[in-house]
């Protein structure tokens, strides 16, 4: 039986509501029998059509339902029940979001089998006769076998896939030695519990700001109950060793802690801090794990072992027993809004989590995102902050360079002046990072005889030539075809030509320029995983890169002490597109890109090629106005009642084919709500048309905040009845305006 907590409330002893991981109206109502006793909160399997399903006893019945209707549990399962804090928190996400509570609980139980009782593995313990051998000089032991034996005699019982894997050996030597009775066969649990971080380690030496900022944030958790606080430090300042104060002061309460990250590729230096800190490497929590892996987090985040998990925002949907800390970093980053499925962001659900199971959470950035600062502001949020870089480091010196002036050769992307730094810094023997947030070699192919644009068939989007993989691809829905030998409109061969640079280009230039330079490149699609990300940080670390060229994934957490130059290629790429928050974007990445250079003892410099030097980002990074910039952008916002001054949702409609999502979105016009304090915009096509082959119109609900949205969205919906084929798809608080 599972272990209940104190706050679980006791259900009806016949009749009880399960909420099941699907995208239904609300909870099903079953029988209890066959003496079996529930809780709400359980997991439990009940019968739906011809299967059985897991959910979670989720309250008592609606009493709406036939006795004769209901169906009977069909069994309790063994795994902590759902605590009262997250099935508070998946009704408000559900709510906030119109999606269906079981969706959201989907997110939950994203490993189903995890409920499942543990499966005993095999594995080998060394045998009395491996003992002997080990000790006896006339065994004539192979090197191979000496290191398995030493192995199990220093660290108990493994498997033989991991024991081959540390002797450097092959299975078939474990196999053999079990064989000759030097190894013991054994029963290991299917997961062993992660290793305990011990918060009784001394951290490094905190600078005077760090050391009042550490002893706020552990005050609060000491104290517990709810509260937001934002760690506001500039690049360098050493933000992370304070969070890693109020997590030892978690830890030392005996509960858990959560550090949400926007990209799991922050987290490889993240974990070596950790790991050097606390004695032991955090959980990871995302999506590239192997299930076997997410099996065994999910179940010691249940039961409480797993203590400290970092994950993607998926994480934040995890079971912790007893979770009393939460650790947003980079809050400001949009890569914490969700798309796709359950449309959410994770760093406002965060906050509403903390909320619900009243418990501290921090805010990290030293580009506070606009919603944050304006809440600072109002008192809504506490204020930490890190004015300066840790030890002697210093702030960069930030110049720009203006293309209209100094142009880059023909076909070349490199100004005259970062191509001179680039000199320097590599004569100097120090290392350099080249920033343009374009995957790919070029954003565009067309033909030179026609002017046809290669473009993707299921989105309006143009195809991406990669080099290294060779071939054209799109980046929304993963299409990718070779470069096809002749112009499929004209049929002219050999006439595509390449326009525009992404990193693989740039690369090309480098490497061109500076032959003996050793050059990486550090995007999403040339590295597997976040492993590999990792052995390409450790190269940076041991300076066998003279010049790493990337996209955003570069842009943040890195701290590489002997790169001292930073050249942004295209600082005007995220300026078009006329997204509510451009400008407030652009300038977060660049002055995240900015602050990788010179967080050591030798100075930064920055360049920043531009066609636009008047822009107010370009002025504000120029001269370090980062406060300046943000009160412009409020009061641009507050006069047109925009975020966070207002209040936008996004209805996209979506169909097989264009006369459908226009039929469509004409019907749900027609129900418009007329309600004072809203007005709807739309529709229209979408910037992104067509995605994934679905054509798509949109909505744009500009409300004042005193206004229900949420409930004013419902009513117009329930009131429309479309077809099976359309799709409308709410998005309540946008970030992403495709």
């Amino acid at each position: 039986m599972p272990e209940h907590p104190a706050n679980a409330e006791p259900a009806r002893a016949d009749r009880v509501s399960v909420l099941l991981p699907l995208p239904l109206a609300g909870a099903y109502d079953y029988r209890v029998t066959n003496g079996l006793r529930v809780a709400v909160g359980d997991f439990v399997r009940v019968p739906l059509g011809r299967r059985r399903v897991a959910g979670v006893v989720w309250g008592p019945d609606r009493a709406d339902v036939a006795e004769a209707k209901l169906k009977p549990i069909a069994e309790t399962l063994p795994v902590p029940p759902l605590h009262d804090e997250l099935r508070r928190f998946v009704d408000w996400v559900a709510n906030y979001t119109l999606t269906a509570p079981g969706a959201v609980l989907r997110m939950t139980m994203s490993v189903p089998d995890a409920l499942e009782p543990p499966r005993a593995i095999s594995g080998y313990e060394i045998a009395d006769a491996g003992r002997r051998a080990l000790n006896d000089p006339a065994a004539r032991l192979t090197p191979q076998r000496r290191r398995v034996l030493e192995l199990l005699t220093e660290g108990g019982a493994a498997t033989a896939g991991d024991l081959a894997q540390r002797a450097a050996c092959g299975p078939g030597v474990v196999k053999a030695m079990a064989a000759a009775g030097l190894l013991a066969p054994v029963a290991l649990p299917a997961a062993l519990p992660p290793p305990a971080p011990d918060w009784r380690l001394p951290g490094p030496p905190l600078s005077s700001a760090q050391e009042i900022a550490a002893a706020e944030l552990i005050g609060k958790v000491k104290r517990s109950g709810f509260g937001v606080t934002v760690l506001d430090g500039v690049t360098g300042s050493g933000k992370t060793e304070v969070y890693f104060a109020a997590i030892a002061a978690a830890l030392e309460r005996g509960r858990q802690a959560l550090v949400l990250l926007p990209e799991i590729a922050l987290s490889a230096q993240l974990l070596k801090r950790f790991a050097d800190r606390f004695g032991a490497p955090p959980v990871l929590w995302h999506s590239d794990l192997g299930h076997a892996q997410r099996r065994a987090t999910w179940r010691h985040v249940a039961d409480g072992q797993a203590r400290v998990v970092v994950g993607a925002r998926s994480a934040l949907f995890l079971p912790f027993r007893d979770l009393g800390l939460i650790v947003v970093d980079e809050e400001h980053d949009a890569s914490f809004k969700q798309e796709d499925g359950v449309i959410y962001h994770a760093r406002d659900m965060a906050v509403v989590r903390a909320s619900l199971a009243q418990l501290p959470i921090v805010l990290v950035s030293a580009t506070p995102s606009l919603e944050t600062m304006i809440n600072m502001q109002s008192g809504r949020y506490a204020r930490l902050h890190l004015p300066a870089r840790h030890g002697v480091a210093q702030l960069p010196e930030i110049r720009v360079v203006d293309l209209r002036k100094q142009k880059p050769e023909r076909q070349r992307f490199l100004s005259p002046p970062l191509v001179q730094a680039l000199g320097e810094t590599l004569a100097a023997g120090e290392q350099a990072m080249l920033f343009l947030n374009r995957r790919g070699y070029a954003p565009l192919t067309l033909c030179r005889e026609c002017g046809h644009r290669m473009q993707c068939p299921n989105c309006t989007a143009w195809l991406i030539e990669h080099r290294r993989a060779g071939g054209l691809r799109c980046h929304h829905c993963g299409y990718a075809t070779a470069m096809p030998p002749a112009c499929p409109n004209c049929g002219a061969a050999g006439s595509f030509a390449a326009c525009g640079p992404g990193v693989e280009r740039l690369a090309e230039e480098a490497a061109h320029r500076f032959p003996q330079a050793r050059i990486a490149v550090m995007a999403s699609d040339t590295l597997n995983g976040p492993r590999a990300m990792a052995e390409l940080l450790e190269r940076v670390e041991r300076r066998e890169v003279d010049v790493l060229i990337g996209t955003q994934v570069m842009a943040k957490g890195h701290h590489f002490p002997m790169l001292t130059l930073v050249g942004v290629v295209d600082a005007d790429l995220g300026l078009s597109g006329g997204d509510l928050r451009a400008a407030e974007r652009t300038f977060q990445l660049l002055h995240q890109v900015a602050g990788r250079a010179g967080r050591a003892e030798r100075p930064g410099v920055v360049l920043l090629q531009t066609y636009m030097p008047e822009h107010p980002v370009m002025r504000a990074l120029a001269s370090d106005d980062r406060d300046g910039f943000l009160a412009a952008e409020a009061e641009s916002r507050r006069e047109g009642n925009w975020p966070p001054f207002g209040r936008l949702a996004a209805l996209i409609v979506s169909a097989p084919d264009a006369d459908a999502a226009d039929r469509a979105a004409r019907v749900i016009a027609r129900h418009a709500p007329h309600v004072e304090g809203i007005e709807v915009l739309g529709p229209a096509p979408a910037p992104l048309a067509m995605l994934r082959g679905r054509h798509r119109r949109r909505f744009l609900v500009k409300a004042q905040r005193a206004v229900p949205l949420q409930s004013t969205l419902r009513t117009w919906l329930d009131a429309v009845k479309l077809p099976a084929a359309i799709r409308v798809q709410v998005d309540v608080d946008p970030y992403s305006f495709l």
